[in-house]
């Protein structure tokens, strides 16, 4: 198990659309641990393997609060099969665009199928932040990032401030 960096916006890898998972190999387990341990390090709540340069459809998450006993669920080529019409507003932030929050609209419950770490398929009812969070993640697979459902003013301030921000890191 290792900790990955992470891809930064305006990295463009992030807008890159991850390949299905054809199987579910050992290197696939080991990407699915690793991704598990950045996501922990970083800290976060979910992760999608392209946000540590892996084109693959793989997410991890974990809802635990810090106090809590971790519960890490993985999710291999996951999809929304279904979505809700009621709509729910939450805070959403990305560890691909750090120190950057912003209130996000999006279906207030998902079914999701998806292959699990032993190949089955299984599906997934979710509802609040386990469902942002899916949809989140999911939406990373197919190169679409948060910032994407904001106006265009605000998307196109954060993305300049971080491509502001690289271009001063790569000068240094």
């Amino acid at each position: 198990m290792a900790i990955r960096p992470l891809v930064i916006l305006p990295d463009a890898v992030l807008r890159q659309v991850s390949s299905p998972v054809d199987s579910v190999t050992p290197e696939i387990r080991a990407l699915a641990d690793d991704m598990l341990q950045t996501m922990y390090d970083a800290p976060g709540i979910g992760l999608a393997a392209i946000q540590i340069g892996v084109p693959r459809r793989v997410v991890t998450i974990d809802l635990a609060k810090a106090e809590e006993e971790k519960s890490p669920m993985v999710f291999i080529n996951p999809e929304v099969v279904w979505s809700s019409e009621a709509l729910n507003v939450h805070e959403e932030g990305c560890l691909s665009i750090p120190e950057y929050y912003e209130e996000v609209e999006r279906p207030a419950s998902v079914k999701v199928r998806y292959l699990t770490l032993d190949g089955k398929t299984a599906e997934i009812e979710a509802e609040g932040l386990l469902a942002t969070c899916l949809q989140h993640e999911i939406d990373h697979l197919n190169g679409v990032l948060f910032i994407d459902y904001l106006s265009r003013l605000k998307r196109e301030r954060v993305t300049k401030r971080f491509a502001k921000q690289a271009r001063r890191e790569s000068a240094a």
